[in-house]
């Protein structure tokens, strides 16, 4: 049997006048979610609430066993059911953001980033829509679990960008998908085997941009317990500048 705990923080950083981010642990559940927003008029934070807000609702609502008429989205059945789950879940998010957005002028055009995990028996199911990422931390290592959906992160497959190249790609900020830009999304998931102590750490760019993987994990690695080490995080990367908002969750794999 495997638990998460886990704990979250969120911060403005040290340019931003507001916080476009949100974040949800929901322990009842053992789902965590990490979005980030954009868009005009404080749309952004519109955005990311209602995704975090939605996912929430929809394991909150949707019943765990039927496959057929699970709520609101029908599933395939080609998945295991929490992989599917979060699939439905997520889509969900991305319909209610892009109907408010059709709705609403002030809201047009808004959208969010979204990565979530679910804890189950075995393990964890990784959902993300973005550059929102996930990171696992094992035997004193630090690997990324997501793939961001940017266009920086396109050029360096297909066109092989070097580290340097990629450090001064003039559109590192452009987002190539996420909720609310469309009627219909593709949501990436990936399955992980979890092993006792393993970490989680998800968050928005606002931390993996200005601070590098090596230093985040030494973060990790030397502080006391998760809530400190989730807000040395946070102060890294305003210590580096802080040029966006700051949200983290780490969790750790309890296996029984």
């Amino acid at each position: 049997m495997m638990r998460l705990q886990a704990v979250g923080e969120t911060h403005v950083g040290s340019k931003r006048n507001h916080n476009e981010d949100a974040f949800a642990v929901v322990d009842e559940s053992q789902l965590c979610v990490v979005a980030d927003g954009m868009g005009g008029h404080a749309a952004g934070e519109v955005a990311s609430r209602l995704a975090v807000f939605s996912v929430r609702e929809y394991f909150r609502k949707a019943p765990w066993t039927d496959a057929e008429t699970n709520w609101p989205c029908r599933l395939d059945g080609m998945r295991r059911l929490e992989e599917e789950r979060m699939i439905a879940a997520v889509k969900f998010a991305n319909h209610r953001i892009y109907d408010s957005a059709q709705r609403e002028a002030r809201q047009k055009g808004m959208g969010t980033t979204i990565v979530c995990m679910l804890g189950v028996r075995d393990g964890v199911h990784i959902a993300h829509v973005g550059d929102s990422r996930l990171y696992r931390i094992r035997d004193g290592q630090i690997e990324l679990l997501t793939e961001d959906h940017s266009l920086l992160n396109d050029y360096v497959r297909v066109k092989n960008l070097t580290s340097d190249e990629a450090s001064s790609f003039p559109h590192k900020n452009v987002i190539v998908r996420a909720l609310g830009m469309k009627d219909a999304v593709k949501v990436d998931t990936r399955f992980e085997q979890a092993r006792h102590n393993d970490l989680f750490l998800l968050c928005s760019d606002g931390l993996s941009g200005p601070v590098p993987e090596r230093e985040m994990l030494d973060v990790i690695l030397s502080a006391p317990d998760l809530h400190a080490a989730v807000l040395r995080l946070i102060n890294h990367a305003n210590d580096h500048g802080g040029p966006d908002n700051i949200t983290a969750i780490l969790a750790r794999a309890q296996v029984s």
